[in-house]
């Protein structure tokens, strides 16, 4: 999977948890203070992301991961399928 195929998905999945529209999603997008996403909606997103691409996310490391780009460049960087 490319960065641009990985940002497509968490952009997909956000929009519909969330309820948003897809355009708003950008990788400099916060979880938090631009999405307005609380702990349940970010839990579920690491679920996604862990059952999606096969990667472990520590819960400090999620702590860690507070934008869209974040999220896409954890994938990239531990996710076996994940290319650049």
């Amino acid at each position: 999977m490319t960065r641009g195929e990985i940002l497509e998905r968490v952009r997909s999945h956000l929009a519909s948890e969330l309820e948003i529209e897809p355009e708003r999603i950008e990788e400099s997008t916060r979880f938090k203070e631009d999405l307005d996403a609380d702990s349940l909606d970010l839990v579920t997103l690491v679920m996604e992301l862990e059952d999606s691409y096969g990667v472990r996310i520590p819960d400090e490391e999620a702590a860690r991961i507070v934008s869209v780009g974040q999220a896409v460049d954890y994938i990239l960087a531990h996710a076996p399928q994940a290319t650049r």
